[in-house]
């Protein structure tokens, strides 16, 4: 068994229940996940769609699993199902994929839209635009199996704290600016930003979900 009991109480400390933590798993065994399961942590993050299949075939059914990756159309369907959340959400058509995936399986599945706040080219999601743009197409309102719950960023891969900081604090200020647009399948009330090397400055910022995996899990 490799997982940080000592880290894992010091996070749990650090959040104050003032945010989730979300165990970032991805490629560790079902046994490590069981081990922090049985320490009281629910929330698991996986960012491979078979991976996550196989997972939640083996372990606890209470188990709250997150699809944190970046998730193809074709592959909804096999987490449909069971997912909990699903954080990387950065199309208009893959929410429609959702809403039918999640219709077939009589579920309403929470998504979280992810915004591109990053300096770097390999991160996904939308710009500011876009994400006005999307929360005024009215056929996002004809999607019945959705709930849209929230936003989640990754920030700049950089020791620049300041720069860290200033992406967080850009995506709380757009969090906060739709917070307000509730309407039948879009209430914003997670701001999932933060890892294993930046969620202290997150959650400064005022994020209430944190995706943990390294400090956890040791290095992969």
């Amino acid at each position: 068994m490799s997982i940080n009991k000592e880290k894992y109480e010091w996070i749990i400390n650090k959040l104050e229940g003032n945010a989730t933590l979300v165990a970032v798993s991805k490629t560790k065994p079902a046994e490590d996940i069981k081990a922090l399961y049985d320490l009281g942590q629910r929330d698991f993050g996986e960012n491979y769609v078979q991976e996550l299949k196989d997972k939640y075939e083996q372990l606890p059914k209470d188990i709250r699993w997150h699809f944190i990756g970046h998730l193809q159309s074709n592959k909804v369907k096999y987490i449909a199902p069971f997912v909990h959340l699903i954080h990387g959400v950065d199309s208009f058509n893959l929410l429609k994929e959702i809403n039918k995936q999640a219709l077939k399986n009589n579920r309403i599945i929470n998504c979280l839209l992810q915004v591109y706040i990053a300096r770097e080219e390999s991160k996904f999601g939308l710009d500011e635009k876009e994400l006005h743009g999307l929360f005024q197409l009215h056929e996002l309102n004809e999607l019945k199996n959705i709930q849209i719950t929230g936003l989640m960023g990754m920030a700049s891969f950089t020791e620049d704290n300041d720069l860290i900081i200033k992406e967080f604090t850009y995506l709380k200020t757009l969090f906060d600016k739709y917070a307000g647009q509730q309407t039948s399948n879009l209430k914003l009330q997670t701001l999932s930003m933060g890892m294993s090397a930046d969620f202290q400055f997150a959650l400064n910022a005022g994020s209430n979900m944190v995706r943990i995996g390294s400090m956890l899990f040791g290095a992969r």
